[in-house]
């Protein structure tokens, strides 16, 4: 595999670079908003994971799901089909991959700062994916003001209470800030 000047983790493995068509498709792509997160692409969270120009001439778009069950999935494939059909990129398939997993560490330091400009508390890092984290059991009360506590994306508080593990979708949790008593969606990292 040959590494390209995309992020480390977009890979293209039509050999010595990418060619000028999967250039155009990942330019295409940039622009397919996450159905639902429109304010940042599916690239900029990591859902997309490849453009490869196969060896039977069809360009092979690679995903990975946020989690395995999310309902978005056959939003996106159709999002992508309609980014790639209006860029005369025919013929294309795409392939869904489930290893390794998704993690919030693929989302982009622009997403991040788009979610939380939408009201959306982005994710922590979550360290490198696949590596080891360590595990630190501290009471919930002593968690207010914390490095990484959760800080409201309105006020910047970080005086903040989750209210439900699940929110709008079951990636997110819904918070509601102490201070300036907004209710949030956070980002859960994982």
């Amino acid at each position: 595999m040959n590494v390209t000047t995309l992020p480390p983790h977009y890979v293209n493995n039509a050999g010595g670079g990418p060619d000028a068509r999967v250039a155009r498709a990942w330019a295409a792509l940039e622009a397919v908003p996450d159905p639902e997160i429109p304010v940042v692409s599916i690239r900029e969270l990591g859902i997309l994971r490849e453009v490869v120009a196969a060896p039977d001439g069809v360009l092979e778009i690679v995903v990975t799901p946020s989690y395995s069950g999310c309902p978005a999935m056959s939003q996106i494939g159709e999002d992508i089909g309609h980014a790639l059909d209006r860029a005369g990129l025919a013929p294309w398939r795409i392939r869904t991959v489930l290893a390794p997993a998704w993690t919030t560490d693929w989302i982009t330091p622009a997403a991040r700062e788009r979610l939380r400009a939408f009201g959306i508390a982005p994710p922590g890092q979550c360290g490198t994916p696949g590596g080891a984290q360590a595990l630190r059991f501290v009471p919930r009360a002593a968690r207010a003001g914390a490095p990484d506590a959760v800080a409201c994306p309105r006020c910047g508080s970080v005086h903040t209470q989750e209210i439900s593990r699940f929110a709008s979708t079951a990636c997110k949790a819904l918070y509601r800030c102490l201070d300036c008593r907004e209710p949030f969606d956070y980002f859960k990292p994982y």
